[in-house]
């Protein structure tokens, strides 16, 4: 399975009144007097601090902390730790987080990277057997020869150790109350918890993976997923952040935790070790920066992550006039295509741990290289399979969230097990399931992304950060494996070229490319495909198939975005949430 799609199944789109699919895509919607008729809402405006993720609870949490006093890093742990409760489908502590933070006392961007890696007794040969017996070429999607070490929890201590000044107990207060008393399950989540709950079904029936039992105990105990609207309830979950709240980082990497996941993968036949856990430590990274136009810079994370991805998409695309070509038609859409399977082109080699091989990635967003890539584009006729930048050929599901507090610090924060709510593992009283990023290795021999123990995987969550004029202006993300550098880059074109303003700039209709090259390997199906929300007119679809794209339908698979952003002029926070997820956005 590629990874353009982050859930386990393909999402179907939503159905009108009394279960008819209506041919109007704009079917049972009502009018906006004022913005764009397809905004959803209007975006929320603070003087004081801001705040936006996939779960109304987690960011009304988020507003508390800061008018506590809390500071914006502070508003983000506390809202990842209610989102890894109520949003297990796609976060939690058995993950990885990446964050990008403007400190205002320093005036500088900090880029941080909290990715885990592989356990440390497992070779490429156990690796190869395992896929071999399942019949594959590539990694496993789930069981023990997927999981890697979680990285998220050490990302919080990093970042309250530099940016907190709220104790971690005040900041996980909340997050324990709601686990014994129950939270609510919103739809959407809800409707991915299921087909969650499917697919690891089908797994542990089809004999690929090593435990369910935990799992069905913890997440669907009487073999039913929670309903929309229903109260879930996670005591161990609640005992862990305990632990966590009174023995701090030491409790999951060298304690208490890690001995539980120690036992408990020892017991089902997994590789991974307490020692795999007390050697882990996240890292303080470099944030690139890349122009766009009217004195705005996209900043995004590297190392062992697609964010340099977005900026060498918008770094092509500068040579095209996208606001005379016009929204969503078929040119502006083409040199978005087309730019976006150039940059993953690149994308399938240069992105792995710098530990192991080191690419320069700074070559990626150079600008004559993107004069020379962008070069390629035709607008009368989608390319043949383009190939990678000829020095490189020499050498889902997330939750993102953002918060901005009185003193100007921004955080941009994502986190993920990856694909849907991970591995299927759920180690012994934890409360929590352990991530399968290591499905995103590579086993071919001589890629820069192979598998190797304690290495760290090609990772597709990315934090987004843009400046403009030398000051921070807008903290956001868009959720969703290869969707996000692709939304990415959505996001900024709608707002530069287009003028939408920041809650239009997520509502508006999305496309996606699948099928390029992968970092796991996988090659390139063609032209792959392009998949279109409803919002995207019939005789644009109809030209962008003429130009030579296999057109779609939409499947659903178009992430969830959150952003705020700094309006200077007006000494005001604008805070943003799409229609596509469960999420709020809010501000005091």
């Amino acid at each position: 399975m590629r990874l353009i799609l982050t859930l386990f199944a393909v999402c179907f789109l939503a159905i009108g009144p009394a279960g008819a699919q209506p041919a109007e895509s704009g079917f049972g919607r009502g009018e906006r007097v004022s913005g764009a008729p397809f905004s959803g809402r209007s975006a929320v405006i603070a003087p004081n601090g801001a705040a936006a993720s996939a779960h109304p609870l987690a960011t009304q949490i988020a507003i508390d902390v800061l008018k506590a006093g809390g500071s914006a890093v502070d508003a983000a742990i506390a809202a990842n730790a209610m989102l890894g409760l109520v949003e297990p489908t796609g976060c939690g502590i058995g993950g990885d987080l990446y964050a990008i933070v403007w400190d205002p006392k320093t005036q500088k961007l900090y880029g941080y990277n909290g990715s885990g890696r592989s356990p440390r007794g497992q070779s490429l040969a156990q690796v190869r057997a395992i896929a071999a017996k399942q019949g594959r070429a590539l990694i496993p999607s789930f069981g023990v020869v997927s999981v890697s070490v979680p990285g998220a929890v050490d990302g919080w201590f990093a970042l309250h150790g530099r940016f907190g000044r709220t104790s971690m107990a005040r900041l996980l207060a909340p997050s324990i109350s709601y686990a014994r008393a129950g939270a609510p399950i919103p739809d959407a989540i809800a409707y991915y918890w299921e087909r969650n709950r499917l697919r690891l079904e089908r797994e542990a029936s089809e004999g690929r993976l090593e435990d369910i039992a935990n799992a069905r105990a913890l997440y669907w105990p009487d073999g039913v997923s929670p309903p929309a609207g229903s109260l879930f309830r996670n005591l161990d979950l609640a005992r862990t952040y305990e632990a966590l709240a009174g023995g701090g980082r030491r409790a999951f990497y060298d304690g208490e935790i890690a001995a539980r996941i120690d036992g408990y993968m020892r017991r089902i036949g997994g590789a991974l070790r307490r020692g795999d856990l007390a050697a882990h430590r996240g890292e303080w990274v470099e944030v690139f920066c890349g122009a766009y136009r009217a004195g705005v810079e996209l900043c995004e994370l590297g190392g062992n992550t697609q964010g340099v991805t977005a900026i060498q998409i918008l770094q092509m695309l500068q040579r095209f006039d996208l606001r005379a070509m016009g929204f969503l038609s078929a040119d502006s859409l083409h040199a978005q295509i087309e730019a976006k399977r150039l940059a993953f082109a690149d994308r399938a080699l240069a992105f792995h741990d710098p530990a192991f091989s080191r690419i320069d990635q700074r070559r990626l967003i150079e600008p004559a290289y993107a004069a020379e890539r962008s070069a390629l584009i035709s607008m009368a006729r989608a390319m043949d399979n383009p190939g990678p930048g000829a020095w490189l050929e020499a050498s889902g599901d997330t939750t993102y969230l953002t918060t901005a507090d009185k003193d100007g610090m921004m955080v941009s924060l994502i986190q993920s097990n990856y694909r849907g709510m991970g591995s299927g593992l759920v180690a012994d009283g934890t409360g929590f399931m352990l991530q399968n990023r290591g499905e995103l290795f590579a086993l071919a021999d001589g890629h820069p992304n192979q598998y190797a123990p304690g290495k760290r995987p090609f990772q597709t969550i990315i934090p987004g950060f843009a400046m403009k004029d030398g000051a921070p202006w807008l903290a956001f993300g868009v959720m969703g494996g290869d969707m996000q550098p692709q939304g990415h880059a959505q996001i900024i074109i709608n707002m530069v070229d287009y003028g939408l303003d920041l809650q239009a700039a997520g509502d508006a209709a999305r496309w996606r490319h699948g099928g390029s090259a992968e970092p796991t390997g996988e090659a390139a199906e063609g032209r792959g495909q392009v998949f279109l929300e409803n919002g995207v007119p019939a005789a644009v679809r109809a030209e962008l198939a003429r130009r030579g794209h296999d057109v779609r339908t939409a499947d659903g698979s178009f992430g969830g975005y959150q952003a705020i952003m700094r309006d200077r002029a007006r000494g005001v926070y604008v805070a943003a949430s799409e229609m596509r997820k469960d999420g709020q956005a809010a501000g005091y």
